[in-house]
Formats: structure tokens, C-alpha cells, sequence
């Protein structure tokens, strides 16, 4: 069964989670931690987004983000490449750091906002890590209590929910956050208990965004559309592309176009095989280095933004 395509609108607020590949721990040590901050703030100045809470384990993230025009695949995209280049290049590794795709459930603000940030900040207390959530330093709580400043954290938004002035409105949270230590996992919280895994909120919210998601379709390129715009990023003709040379240009062509072919249409590389004369082995080898020279090389994350852009495909996922 295909995957949903996610939901995207200006404003919408996610619970998003990234796990390390097979349980594996994600951050090594405070080095890992601090580059992890300095790459959500970078993303943060370059998509414009908001970050409204986070909570950093061993082997996982838990972050609350609300977009602006900038889609959460991008976003999400540029932070998980980044960081697993960082970890590559630090421990001498290659491949991949986290397991598949990043999870999102789209989060209704009113009323769950404030629950959804106190339930991160309890993460650490939950599974034992912390007795309380002030002693766990990498969440944005002791930001929210003005113990720390974290400037590419947004606390006012959700602070103003429970007081104009922000001594009370902090004195307020950390007790709401202490209120809600009891109330371990929440499943809705992951995306369970509801009629769409994409999504948590009250039937009426749920019904608009489906309603709204309904409404702008998905339309994904086919393969002539894929190769046309891979000679335009290569300056190839399609005739290059079906050639016999190995030339290494034209390799990495071919290679993105696999590559973009498995991700964005619902073609297979067997239609792609006979488009540029290669067997079905050769093209699945050459996407699976693409992807993983994509995991240590910007060059080729630039060139699948080039092509998305060529697309026109800002909403689909990479």
C-alpha cells in the first residue's frame, strides 16, 4: 500500500520524531547535541519556521514545529542530511543514521498545543532518565522556565496561552508540566486513535484538514517528465542519456534519474530501463549510490533540490 502523501499548510503544527537506524544512538556526546542545535537554528533562519519545543534522547528526537510556506519534508530533509554528514564525518562512518523516514502527526494547536509540549518535556521522566523534567538538559523545559535561553526557540507563543505576563505564564506551565507527570504514553500523541495516522485533533479539525488535503491532489511526474528535466540539470540529451558511455556525468544523471524515478513517480525501473537502455540490476545499484553518496555529499542534495524545483515538486517527499 502507498504511503500518504504528508499534509501541508502555513501554520500547521507538527509532532515530528526521528529515530536512529536500528535502535542505535544518535547523539555520541554534548558535541553531537550542541551541532544538532546548531542545525535546527540554521534551518530556522533559512525556512522560517518555528520551533516550539523539542526533547533530545539517546537514540531519538522529539521536535514540535510549526511551518510557515516552507514544506516539514524540506525542512525535516535538510536537518536529518546535514546531521547525518556531521555523524559520519565525526565517527568516520558511512550511510545511514536514521531509521527510514522521519514520523509526523499533524497536531491540532487549540486545544493540544500545550499538552503536546508538556508531553515532550516528560519524555526523559517517563523512561526513568530524570526525576523531574527541570534536570533533563536537553529539552527546551528549562527554557521555558527562563533557566536557559535557547534563541532559536520559541517559547512566547505557547506561554501566552496561560498569561499576558510572562513570570506567571512561566510560574503556570511549570505547573500545568507537573500536573501531566502521571500521564504517560499518550498514543495520540504518535498518531494512533484516530480515523488518519497523519493526524490528532478534535473531529471538526480532522474533517477540514482531510477536506482540505482532498482538494490538492498529489500529481506526480512520469518518466518523461524525470528524464527531461535530468538533461536540463546535465545539459543531456535524451539521446546521451540512452547512450552506452560511462562518462561520469552521465552516470550521475542516470543515477539521480533512478533515483527520482523510485522516489516521485509511480513508474518502475523497468519503464525507466527501457527509456535509457539499462537493465533493472544496474539502475536499482545506482540509486542506492546515489542515496548514500547523498548522505555525505551537499553536491548531490543541491542537485535533487535543482530537479525539484524543475518539477515543481515543493510538496513531495525525498
Amino acid at each position: 500500500m502507498a504511503r500518504k502523501p504528508r499534509i501541508h499548510y502555513p501554520g500547521a503544527l507538527y509532532h515530528v520524531m526521528v529515530r536512529g537506524n536500528a535502535r542505535q544512538d544518535i547523539f555520541t556526546d554534548d558535541t553531537d547535541r550542541y551541532r544538532f542545535y546548531l542545525l535546527l537554528q540554521e534551518g530556522v533562519e533559512r525556512y522560517g519556521h518555528r520551533v516550539l519545543a523539542f526533547c533530545l534522547m539517546s537514540n531519538h528526537v522529539h521536535l514540535a514545529i510549526q511551518v510557515g510556506g516552507v514544506s516539514l519534508s524540506r525542512i525535516m530533509q535538510n536537518l536529518s542530511l546535514r546531521y547525518t554528514r556531521w555523524v559520519n564525518w565525526r565517527q568516520q562512518r558511512t550511510g545511514h543514521l536514521f531509521q527510514g523516514r522521519y514520523k509526523a502527526i499533524l497536531v491540532e494547536t487549540e486545544p493540544y498545543l500545550l499538552e503536546l509540549v508538556a508531553y515532550l518535556h516528560l519524555n526523559p521522566v517517563r523512561v526513568g532518565m530524570a526525576e523531574t523534567p527541570v534536570d533533563y538538559p536537553w529539552s527546551s523545559h528549562r527554557a521555558y522556565l527562563g533557566l536557559e535561553t535557547i534563541p532559536w526557540l520559541q517559547t512566547d507563543y505557547v506561554l501566552a496561552q496561560l498569561s499576558p505576563k510572562l513570570t506567571p505564564a512561566r510560574r503556570q506551565f511549570a505547573q500545568f508540566v507537573a500536573d501531566h507527570a502521571a500521564d504517560g504514553h499518550r498514543q495520540e500523541f504518535h498518531g494512533k486513535k484516530s480515523v488518519d495516522n497523519r493526524l490528532m485533533g478534535q473531529d471538526r479539525f480532522v474533517e477540514n484538514v482531510l477536506a482540505q488535503a482532498d482538494e490538492v491532489p498529489v500529481l506526480k511526474p512520469g518518466i518523461e517528465e524525470v528524464l527531461a528535466a535530468v538533461g536540463q540539470l546535465y545539459q543531456l540529451t535524451p539521446d546521451a542519456l540512452a547512450s552506452s558511455s560511462q562518462d561520469r556525468r552521465l552516470t550521475e544523471a542516470r543515477s539521480l534519474a533512478a533515483w527520482a524515478v523510485q522516489r516521485w513517480t509511480d513508474a518502475s525501473l523497468t519503464q525507466l530501463g527501457s527509456k535509457v537502455g539499462r537493465e533493472v540490476s544496474s539502475l536499482s545499484s545506482a540509486s542506492r549510490r546515489f542515496e548514500l553518496r547523498r548522505m555525505n555529499d551537499s553536491g548531490c542534495e543541491e542537485k535533487v533540490d535543482r530537479l525539484k524545483q524543475v518539477l515543481n515538486l515543493a510538496i513531495l517527499q525525498s
